[in-house]
């Protein structure tokens, strides 16, 4: 059960083409039809790449060009073998990358806000990055006390991959490490634990 009154978490709303950018770039971390992640397609006529994580090494993140809908641009898009992948090509792209890009990130919120830091340490503004929401709600935990963050947590309790706390995970959302917040669960009596619920499925 989470005990934390503060409400951190990010609110998400639909994706949506800034008609502002030059280029458009929209990363998603698992296999989704373009129409279904993200509107203003159609009429787009600035260069468009999609990037997904296939999670199969049967790609090769070569891109390859696909014809849009109505009178947009063909989209550029590339698979990825794993989230890993697209980030390493993703961090080359940004070193290289001029005003006007407008970066899209969809997936688990661990993705979203992997990307989200990419583009803020590359100079990219708030208003040049966009994430939203989609798949599991699994969570990445910061743990206050040995600063290793612990991936894939599901439960309200977790053990730190770092210490072995067992940590309460609470709802305070840090967008610098990409993670919600983790503090001993059995800090003020050692060994005794509240009861371990699924409550990030």
């Amino acid at each position: 059960m989470l005990i934390s009154d503060i409400k951190s978490r990010p609110v998400y709303e639909r994706l949506s083409l800034d008609g502002a950018g030059r280029r458009h770039l929209v990363l998603s971390d698992a296999p989704r039809p373009l129409g279904e992640v993200i509107d203003g397609t159609d009429g787009a006529d600035a260069p468009l790449g999609y990037w997904i994580v296939a999670a199969t090494s049967a790609v090769d993140a070569q891109p390859q060009a696909e014809a849009a809908p109505g009178n947009a641009a063909p989209v550029e898009w590339r698979a990825f073998r794993a989230a890993s992948h697209l980030l390493d090509r993703l961090s080359h792209r940004l070193a290289q990358e001029t005003v006007g890009l407008r970066l899209y990130a969809i997936g688990e919120e661990g993705f979203i806000w992997d990307v989200a830091r990419m583009a803020r340490e590359a100079g990219l503004e708030p208003s040049e990055c966009f994430t939203a929401h989609a798949g599991s709600l699994r969570r990445k935990v910061f743990c206050v006390h040995c600063k290793t963050v612990t991936s894939g947590v599901t439960t309200s309790i977790a053990v730190c991959e770092g210490c072995g706390a067992h940590l309460v995970v609470r709802d305070h959302f840090s967008r610098m490490h990409a993670a919600f917040m983790g503090v001993q669960a059995d800090a003020e009596a050692p060994g005794e634990l509240p009861p371990v619920e699924e409550v990030f499925p």
